[in-house]
């Protein structure tokens, strides 16, 4: 069973599981604990009637302490596995981790929204959102792909299945500030195979007039209203 007391003893695999370093975890973890004791207080039981016995009586659950809890949801965030080896993981039936997920999910967002960290999620609104975080405007545009199970229908193969990753994938656009890496804009999720420059075509994202919007090749011709977009050129061969 992965637990965090002994995780956190090892920072590089820590990171792989979770996507976030000990010190960033321990940043999100009082809002975590917040947003679950707002949902979920101590006073009431999981169908928020009053609780008849103290706090913590009963059986231990495999996610004792709010720690586990945000490692648990946090390790499903960063490698998506099915929910059968989710709860081999963590010791639990798949039921148990499905219940989890659907308990924990909602609070990781709340704690990320009460931060002020989630991206903007409506391109329309992504030029006041960024002018509202009154950081310099020097933005990096880019496509990420994660991997899906391979659909059973024939034609959603062929539209998830990206040649890039020799798999099939869904896709979203991101839109990072350049200087402090934070993730300002993600995008609807779209088929892998959707080419990046088609996904922020259609997304129509409004931008900060005086950004500056860095990007590769994959968005070659988009040209959106900011102060000025720069490409990196493809260095030639040297003739030998």
């Amino acid at each position: 069973m992965i637990k965090y007391a002994q995780l956190k003893q090892n920072r590089r695999k820590f990171l792989a599981l979770t996507g976030l370093t000990l010190k960033e975890f321990e940043a999100l973890l009082p809002a975590f604990r917040r947003a679950y004791e707002r949902q979920y207080p101590l006073n009431r039981t999981l169908a928020h009637r009053p609780r008849k016995r103290r706090t913590g009586g009963g059986r231990k659950s495999s996610l004792d302490g709010v720690e586990q809890k945000l490692l648990f949801v946090l390790v499903y965030q960063k490698t998506y596995p099915l929910q059968v080896l989710l709860g081999e993981t963590f010791e639990m039936s798949q039921a148990r981790a499905n219940q989890w997920l659907h308990r924990l999910l909602p609070v990781l967002h709340q704690a990320l929204e009460d931060l002020g960290v989630m991206p903007e999620r409506n391109p329309r609104q992504f030029a006041a959102h960024e002018r509202r975080r009154g950081e310099k405007l020097d933005l990096t545009i880019d496509g990420t792909e994660r991997r899906r199970q391979r659909p059973k229908n024939p034609e959603k193969q062929a539209l998830h299945y990206s040649g890039k990753k020799k798999a099939h994938s869904d896709k979203n656009v991101l839109i990072v500030n350049t200087r402090t890496k934070r993730v300002g804009y993600l995008s609807q999720t779209y088929a892998g195979k959707t080419h990046d420059k088609k996904i922020a075509d259609n997304e129509r994202i409004a931008y900060p007039r005086k950004a500056t919007l860095r990007k590769d090749t994959g968005f070659q011709g988009y040209e959106p209203r900011v102060a000025q977009t720069h490409q990196p050129k493809k260095s030639h061969p040297k003739a030998s």
